[in-house]
């Protein structure tokens, strides 16, 4: 509730990750109340409450997923740090640089190319930003003991907004899931019900990232387009594409999306939302742009997939000098880099 008193002119500091901490305090009580089996101990369940790996940014991490590891570790070193300079790397090498091509097209005067090469440059930053700390998260969970459940898995591979949202920030679907739709009724009350449960679902995924309008609006986005998913236009037109087109156009969809998500002043969504339409369509400033982070997008979108991860687990023992020169770069970038945005400590 205090999260959305800014609406009403209160501005109160608050926890960083305090949403983390709520849901985590939800799933308990809930958990506790479906099967009549509380935690007797104050010391595991603290320790639940305010597991330090995934409160900033998640994974959401249910009571029941970890309960048998509050109380029989297992402990995996070699994989955890495998998996935490992954999600370092992620972060520091690949968001970081998106983030500054994003921000160079909102401040910077741009063609109508540059406007859309700083989207993708977003769309680049959010994934890699949020999903290299959940694997940062599962990382350390992994040296001290926890299996935390995966966050992500290739989104930017679907090809359809419901296989997104099966793979974007996967603990918070099954939370809203589990905690809201399944209890309001899910769909098993008719139609209309359903449709109603749905839209309170993506009003609260909306509202769950920040008191912005367009955080209802992001939301509200993405249960009109999954309701067109349902649709016989969409099975008789859009289903029966060919699988790249159907990549393209949710990838198109998904850009959209992130364009709401990323402004939320509506002022300077509506600027950028015009350079993206309105303007000089390319200037020698783009080409140059392009040209110097043409090589950083395509292996961005090529880390995009689950192809690096399947050459690196074929590479046996060079892994580990693969996972030392990862670690050695990131540090690098800490080192010389003042940029340093992390776009998830006000969820």
């Amino acid at each position: 509730m205090f999260k959305y008193l800014g609406l009403f002119g209160i501005e109160i500091a608050l926890p960083v990750g305090i949403s983390f901490y709520i849901f985590q305090c939800i799933s308990y009580v809930k958990d506790v109340y479906d099967t009549n089996d509380c935690e007797k101990s104050i010391i595991n369940f603290s320790s639940y409450i305010t597991m330090f790996p995934q409160l900033v940014a998640g994974p959401i991490v249910k009571y029941s997923e970890i309960k048998e590891n509050l109380t029989n570790k297992r402990y995996n070193v070699p994989k955890g740090i495998e998996r935490f300079v992954f999600g370092l790397s992620k972060k520091m090498i690949i968001a970081n640089y998106a983030g500054e091509i994003f921000e160079n097209a909102v401040y910077g005067s741009v063609s109508i190319t540059g406007a859309w090469f700083g989207i993708i440059g977003y769309m680049l930053q959010i994934y890699f930003d949020f999903s290299g700390y959940s694997d940062m998260a599962i990382g350390i969970g992994k040296i001290i003991g926890f299996d935390f459940p995966e966050n992500f898995n290739y989104p930017y591979t679907s090809k359809s907004i419901k296989e997104f949202w099966r793979r974007w920030h996967i603990t918070l679907s099954s939370f809203f899931r589990d905690y809201v739709y399944i209890p309001l009724g899910g769909n098993r009350k008719g139609t209309a019900r359903t449709l109603l449960n749905l839209l309170i679902i993506w009003s609260l995924t909306g509202l769950w990232h920040g008191a912005g309008i367009n955080f209802l609006a992001w939301g509200l986005y993405y249960f009109l387009l999954l309701m067109f998913e349902k649709s016989y236009v969409y099975k008789m037109t859009i289903e029966k594409a060919p699988s790249v087109l159907r990549h393209i156009i949710t990838l198109f969809a998904i850009l959209f999306g992130w364009l709401i998500f990323a402004f939320e002043d509506t002022a300077t969504l509506s600027l950028y939302f015009s350079k993206m339409f309105a303007g000089v369509f390319i200037d020698a400033k783009t080409v140059y742009e392009l040209l110097r982070n043409a090589v950083f997008i395509l292996i961005a979108s090529l880390f995009s997939t689950s192809m690096p991860i399947k050459i690196y687990n074929k590479c046996g023992n060079f892994r580990c000098v693969i996972t030392l020169f990862l670690f050695a770069l990131s540090l690098c970038y800490i080192a010389s880099s003042d940029y340093n945005p992390f776009l998830y400590f006000r969820f």
